[in-house]
């Protein structure tokens, strides 16, 4: 049944309807599913697994061990940073969980020998390296090569090693018992290698004022004509560090750096060695 007003409208006469009822959202948000993961692992977890991943190595692993914090630390397996799979992707690559584990107690101590470790960084490293394997006289000039460092800052040859025309006497077959490098009077000379001074003083056989270093196994450097040596018998030095002033003392015929190598007292181009 309806009614109309005076209007014309036309109006139910039945009951109202009831309200419609409001549809509910959901809140959540999709979520990251390694974020979780991620929240669970303590800080040194991860700079373990960041460790594992980009390849540091079996050594910074044990040195984290080492320190206490981190007692068991997975060596990563030689080959390319893969990220972590995510569902319903597969990968080719081993499990970084079928590799070996290191272990180490917090008080452990572990030491890495420097002389094991040769690089271009550590020539007195390799030059140990090598006279620690053979004696000096059986070294080979290919393996000897590069050992020694430059007893100056810039070398440049006067007079070669070997037989040549003595400057003193004019004489043919003379024998140069060493390099010859040009140095002003008063250039700094250089230690070509660590070792223990065994000679500082005047060289009455023509090498005027001598420095002799020796480092060891049958290898010995000398450093002749100097103006003058701030080193004395017994001191040990270092690779680079300025032993003596460069001069024309002795038999000598103006100022340069007479530079010699001795091998079991043998005498050796020293360029086979620089």
């Amino acid at each position: 049944m309806t009614m109309h007003n005076s209007k014309g409208r036309r109006r139910a006469a039945g009951p109202p309807s009831a309200p419609r009822a409001a549809e509910v959202v959901a809140a959540d948000r999709p979520r990251d599913p390694q974020r979780d993961a991620r929240r669970r692992k303590g800080p040194f977890r991860q700079i373990t697994d960041f460790a594992a991943a980009s390849g540091v190595g079996q050594k910074a692993g044990i040195a984290l061990a080492a320190t206490g914090l981190v007692l068991t630390v997975t060596v990563p397996a030689t080959g390319p940073v893969m990220a972590t799979p995510v569902a319903g992707q597969s990968t080719s690559t081993a499990s970084a969980a079928s590799q070996p584990e290191i272990s180490a107690e917090s008080a452990a101590r572990i030491d890495f020998s420097r002389s094991s470790v040769v690089t271009l960084g550590d020539p007195d490293g390799k030059l140990k390296q090598l006279l620690s394997a053979q004696s000096a006289g059986s070294i080979t000039r290919a393996a000897s090569a590069g050992s020694l460092g430059a007893p100056l800052a810039s070398l440049v040859t006067a007079s070669p090693f070997g037989f040549r025309v003595s400057p003193i006497t004019g004489g043919s077959g003379d024998f140069h018992r060493g390099q010859d490098f040009v140095a002003q009077c008063g250039t700094s000379v250089l230690a070509a290698a660590s070792g223990t001074v065994t000679f500082a003083g005047w060289h009455p056989f023509g090498g005027g004022n001598r420095v002799v270093v020796d480092h060891g196994n049958g290898l010995e450097t000398t450093y002749n004509h100097l103006s003058s040596f701030n080193v004395k018998v017994g001191q040990t030095v270092t690779r680079g560090q300025v032993v003596a002033l460069s001069g024309t003392t002795g038999a000598s015929t103006g100022c340069h750096l007479h530079f010699e190598v001795q091998v079991n007292g043998d005498v050796v181009d020293p360029l086979g060695w620089l």
